[in-house]
């Protein structure tokens, strides 16, 4: 009766479903690496904060701040946001600096300077964030260590 037009009982219906399993392999490998590479992206400069026994300051954690950095070499780094920048000068950051804050003015401007560097590099660098309009200054260090 093969002629009469039925169809064969082994014949296999297609299958339409896609497998994912594949594809959740690769996101858990993508979400690995995001992890892993995050923490490493927060400190874009290299620098040995010094250390003190002060309590934190708490921020509003809304606000997102702007991060000077003066590296060991006495360079001028800034990071805004997600955004780091090349060795800049003091007078391309006083300019980008009054930019930022003429459009928000309760950003407040963190300073990291390297243990090592001059004072008074850090010094003109407050006085060219205090020139630009920066209202609200602060210097980050380190917790202090037992080590010492």
């Amino acid at each position: 009766m093969k002629g009469m037009g039925m169809m064969p009982a082994n014949r296999r219906k297609p299958m339409s479903e896609i497998n994912v399993v594949p594809y959740i392999d690769v996101m858990l490998v993508l979400l690995i690496i995001f992890m892993v590479t995050a923490p490493m992206l927060v400190q874009g400069v290299k620098v040995d904060l010094p250390e003190t026994t002060s309590e934190p300051i708490q921020s509003d954690k809304n606000v997102e701040s702007i991060v000077v950095s003066v590296d060991s070499n006495g360079a001028y780094f800034m990071d805004v946001g997600d955004e780091s920048s090349d060795p800049m000068s003091l007078g391309d950051i006083r300019e980008r600096i009054s930019k930022i804050l003429s459009q928000r003015t309760d950003r407040e401007v963190l300073v990291r300077g390297d243990e090592h560097v001059e004072y008074g590099t850090v010094v003109r660098l407050m006085s060219q964030l205090q020139a630009a309009g920066a209202t609200n200054v602060g210097l980050i260090t380190e917790a202090q260590t037992n080590d010492e």
